[in-house]
């Protein structure tokens, strides 16, 4: 990045602007005072048009000369997580049980830091989306923009996540799958509730959850087995409580489908179903089935993969290699089901805290290297 472009006051300002960001974190959804503070940052320190849109909200810069070039959009999430602050901070959470420990607040504070440098680069010369979603934690905020971007017409999309156990600063970049496709499954049996001491008057689910986790141990030994990762995490098992003169009535398990491919999830999904429907006939139980949190596959556009890598040399950044997918999801997938693009990743440090842990927080040092590949995506 030129230095030239922005000034180490602009620099402060951005990491104060994360750091207020951090210390009023707002759940997937939520983000009405997160959106606000950020659209307020842009409007004060550029002329970007500022285009609210509900639960999100875009930036726009718009070149003055050689109009008619295609848009390219690069992309943030805002959502904090429920979970405690735990470290003592100065700019900690100051909501109980909600702190930003997947690092959206620096995604956010990279994004607004790209908003006052388009309109210093004279290199730009095709227009430049900002989005700032929302919700992406529950896999609910990426289909709305990826529905906009198809409508206005992005020739390419870009976004980046901050990865621990990687060198500080090192960029990471997969050709196609780059994580993984997910969905949350319930699966809720309901019989009938009866006393303790006779339970033949009643119908308890017990033995159908049983048989049911039996059988996502098997699917999850067959799974091993494919070419393709495929992985089932039971997350929950809910039956009855501590009433020992109750033999309840309704129970259900909760389970998180992982896979490569999205078949391969439909398919586990399926035999799931089947499976729950089986022993629900066999044991007269109803059944009902509810999902939670879906998410795409992220592929990653090889030739768009590639122009991360040749702006990171360029930048003299470091390439290390990223040999498997993240397990995590990301619905930045939605995006690229509709336009060409790329998720690439820049390392905190080998040993940083990784996200979703209470010790983590989103490392300052590297919000220069994902605000550079940005600038010098738009600028080729």
């Amino acid at each position: 990045m030129d230095q030239e472009l922005i000034s180490q006051q602009d620099w402060a300002q951005i990491i104060a602007l994360r750091h207020t960001l951090h210390a009023h974190p707002e759940l997937s959804g939520q983000e009405r005072e997160t959106k606000k503070r950020l659209m307020d940052f842009i409007r004060l320190h550029t002329k970007l048009k500022v285009v609210d849109q509900g639960d999100w909200f875009y930036a726009l810069y718009e070149p003055a000369v050689e109009k008619g070039k295609p848009p390219i959009g690069f992309r943030a999430d805002m959502d904090a997580l429920p979970l405690p602050e735990t470290l003592s901070l100065p700019y900690g959470s100051k909501k109980e049980k909600v702190a930003h420990k997947c690092g959206h607040d620096g995604h956010s504070a990279a994004l607004a830091a790209l908003s006052l440098l388009l309109e210093k680069d004279r290199k730009i010369r095709r227009p430049v989306y900002l989005i700032f979603q929302s919700a992406e934690e529950i896999g609910k905020g990426g289909k709305p923009c990826a529905d906009f971007i198809q409508q206005a017409g992005l020739d390419e999309v870009y976004a980046f996540h901050n990865l621990s156990g990687y060198p500080e600063n090192a960029v990471m970049v997969r050709d196609g799958l780059t994580q993984c496709a997910s969905k949350g499954l319930i699966i809720r049996f309901l019989g009938k509730e009866t006393h303790a001491g006779a339970p033949e008057n009643g119908r308890n689910p017990a033995p159908a959850l049983a048989q049911m986790t039996l059988f996502a141990g098997q699917l999850e030994k067959e799974a091993c087995k494919s070419p393709f990762f495929t992985l089932l995490t039971i997350v929950g098992i809910n039956l009855g409580g501590r009433n020992f003169g109750i033999s309840p009535g309704d129970g259900e398990i909760s389970l998180t489908l992982r896979a490569d491919r999205e078949e391969d999830l439909a398919e586990v999904e399926n035999r799931l179903r089947e499976e729950a429907l089986r022993l629900g006939k066999q044991s007269g139980l109803a059944l009902s089935f509810a999902e939670s949190d879906p998410f795409p596959a992220t592929v990653n556009t090889p030739r768009c993969a590639e122009r991360v890598r040749r702006a990171a040399r360029s930048l003299g950044l470091e390439l290390a290699p990223m040999e498997q997918p993240w397990r995590p999801s990301e619905d930045f997938g939605w995006y690229l089901k509709v336009c060409p693009g790329a998720m690439f990743y820049v390392g905190n440090g080998k040993d940083w805290p990784a996200p979703h842990r209470p010790e983590f927080d989103f490392n300052d040092r590297i919000l220069r290297t994902p605000v550079s590949l940005f600038l010098e995506l738009a600028e080729e």
